[in-house]
């Protein structure tokens, strides 16, 4: 039995993308509760809202990114690799969260229409826009290949969004009072954020639960050990997300030969990290002979 590794660590550029993203953001958020309050535009205040929580989104998934590289120990002999996982699905209950808050806030304000000025929510909106759009860019290389990383990155795009919404509200609140423009685009917005979000939180809770990731192919690993000379079958095979970047896959082969065969686990682990994103590879070999013979003993009659 033999045990492949190969450790990934969330490099330095997305540490400082975390790190500008929450400065810019909180600064951000003071400007726009302040002017929400000189304003008495509850749109703002709420906005402000909304970016404070993706603020504690972009902290949780910065710890976790911190958390994924710290050694095993003899409690958690993986690390804390699965941290990943779970800032992933906090974000996504997050986003949710905040998408009932504006979707309440909106249907609230059908009935009761409020003033809003135009000019000035308009410009503070547009400045949303930019940070919220420059903060979600820095992790949009990521989003693909880390779970964790998308969810920063949804928060923040989702954030921009909703900036945009309310610089379209101001721009034509300017010129009319199509007052009840302001929840129709917000429940637009929010029917958009939940769309994206709810992928986030399927994929989280699949990677909690184990399933096998959705970009590994299990009927592809299963027919290339099967086309490998001297494997006879497999049993037990398992393939799990150790965090939002690392996969892990244990094995059984059933081989023909009593021979050593270390060069077969090592052409499988190497195989298997090349071409199927699995670094983390355990097989356990028995012979033919050995394996008969424990499928007789497990027989009861």
């Amino acid at each position: 039995m033999s045990e492949h590794h190969h450790h990934i660590t969330v490099t330095d550029k997305y540490n400082k993308a975390f790190a500008f993203g929450i400065i810019l953001n909180i600064l951000y958020i003071i400007i726009e509760f302040i002017y929400g309050l000189i304003l008495n535009s509850l749109a703002l205040i709420a906005d402000a809202g909304h970016n404070l929580s993706d603020v504690l989104g972009l902290v949780l998934a910065w710890v976790a990114s911190y958390l994924v590289k710290k050694t095993p120990t003899q409690k958690y002999t993986y690390g804390l690799k699965k941290s990943s996982i779970l800032a992933a699905f906090m974000n996504a209950l997050i986003l949710l969260v905040a998408v009932g808050a504006i979707m309440w806030e909106a249907i609230g304000r059908f009935g009761n229409p409020q003033r809003i000025e135009g000019e000035v929510v308009m410009i503070v909106a547009g400045i949303g826009v930019i940070i919220n759009s420059i903060t979600a860019l820095l992790f949009f290389s990521g989003r693909k290949h880390d779970l964790n990383i998308k969810g920063a990155f949804l928060h923040m795009a989702a954030d921009a969004a909703i900036s945009l919404g309310v610089v379209i509200v101001g721009l034509i609140l300017t010129y009319t009072d199509y007052y009840w423009l302001d929840p129709v685009v917000s429940i637009i917005i929010g029917i958009i954020i939940f769309w994206g979000t709810w992928d986030l939180l399927k994929d989280s809770v699949n990677l909690a639960l184990d399933a096998i990731p959705k970009d590994i192919d299990r009927e592809a690993i299963e027919k290339y050990l099967l086309s490998l000379d001297g494997v006879e079958n497999f049993h037990d095979l398992h393939i799990w997300a150790m965090s939002t970047t690392e996969n892990a896959l244990t094995v059984h082969l059933t081989v023909s030969d009593n021979g050593i065969h270390d060069e077969l686990i090592k052409k499988i682990s190497k195989k298997l990290e090349h071409d199927f994103n699995i670094h983390h590879v355990t097989i356990q070999i028995e012979n033919k002979f050995s394996a008969e013979c424990k499928q007789k003993s497990d027989l009861h009659i």
